[in-house]
């Protein structure tokens, strides 16, 4: 997993797996799901970030529980 900012286009992706996108889907205006061939979510872009975060939350994220994944 992995998580991206463009400050140029002030976008959020997480990306679950990094595989190409066969397509996409706008569940909310500035909200996208991406899919693989299998129709299996890849990630999730959402557009306006700053505006929908504010800009300390999207530079403290956080990953709780990790251990959990890996036990």
């Amino acid at each position: 997993m992995k998580i991206e900012y463009s400050k140029k286009a002030d976008a959020l992706y997480v990306y679950f797996q990094e595989k190409y996108v066969n397509t996409s889907k706008e569940v909310e205006e500035g909200i996208i799901l991406d899919f693989d061939d299998n129709n299996q979510i890849i990630g999730i872009e959402i557009l306006d970030a700053s505006e929908r975060f504010g800009k300390s939350d999207i530079a403290n994220i956080n990953i709780e529980n990790l251990a959990e994944v890996l036990d």
